[in-house]
């Protein structure tokens, strides 16, 4: 693992690393922030998943997080949305390839050689960062943003007993019916749907659901709200029964001002699951 830098923030450390992917077969980059209390032993960890186009750095910079985790004492792993590099496979749309992995694990051709980032998430990095820094395994959350909050969810959902809450800002809810699904999944799974029920949130709550408080935030006047589908998963926990709060938020779009209006909700709902 490689530093890339390290600053001062709210008491803590703001940090920008790269190390060498076994998952992804290239070189990757992520951000860490630990708080003040990091110095004294393992605090506890809020994964922060982005959405399309972003890397590592977009949340890191205008999500506003770093105040609210300092305030609660909780570290915050910002790792990029895909592999890139020379040799890494891409396409000229803005919603398949690089900055737009889906956190799935390809298995179509040319996206298969890289494109495994859900078990780049879920364990490459996930050992990295434990065997680095000063982290609280046993008590780990996961939030993001748009294909971020896809992310989160279907990884929450599928990683039993690992997180103790999830959250999402404007998620793709149901990418099986999406547009903005259907394409990445075929492009990187195959022509057989069977497949990709695993990464459509709203098909793993109505069959697994989660053990734990689940917060969703959707602005009104987002402008992808017809592709991200929130209806979908709303209809899916209420029929689970699930813990849920899902909010549609007034007036809002799907940029990083609505993110950073609403991360103090959503830092606290993990600090009282994380704290519990």
């Amino acid at each position: 693992m490689e530093t890339l830098s390290e600053n001062a923030c709210f008491g803590g450390t703001q940090g920008v690393y790269s190390h060498k992917s076994d998952s992804c077969n290239c070189d990757m980059t992520f951000a860490v922030f630990l708080p003040e209390e990091a110095q004294d032993g393992p605090v506890p960890v809020l994964w922060y998943l982005s959405g399309l186009t972003c890397t590592h750095e977009n949340a890191m910079t205008k999500a506003g997080a770093q105040g609210w985790a300092a305030e609660h004492g909780i570290a915050l792993i910002f790792p990029d949305t895909s592999p890139r590099g020379e040799g890494v496979a891409d396409d000229e749309a803005f919603d398949l390839g690089q900055g737009a992995g889906f956190y799935v694990n390809a298995t179509q051709e040319p996206w298969a050689p890289h494109f495994q980032m859900y078990d780049y998430i879920t364990k490459d990095l996930t050992d990295l960062v434990f065997a680095n820094f000063p982290l609280d395994r046993t008590r780990q959350s996961i939030t993001g943003h748009s294909m971020g909050g896809h992310g989160a969810l279907t990884i929450a959902m599928r990683e039993k007993g690992r997180f103790k809450s999830v959250s999402a800002f404007s998620p793709i809810c149901n990418p099986t019916a999406s547009d903005w699904g259907k394409k990445q999944l075929s492009a990187y799974l195959g022509a057989d749907n069977s497949a990709w029920a695993a990464h459509d949130a709203s098909l793993l709550m109505l069959k697994e659901g989660f053990d734990g408080p689940v917060l969703l935030d959707t602005g009104t006047k987002d402008q992808f709200i017809h592709l991200l589908m929130p209806e979908a998963l709303a209809s899916a926990a209420s029929s689970k029964r699930q813990q849920a709060v899902i909010r549609y938020q007034p007036g809002y779009d799907h940029s990083y001002f609505f993110v950073a209006s609403f991360m103090e909700d959503h830092m606290s709902f993990h600090a009282e699951a994380l704290y519990s």
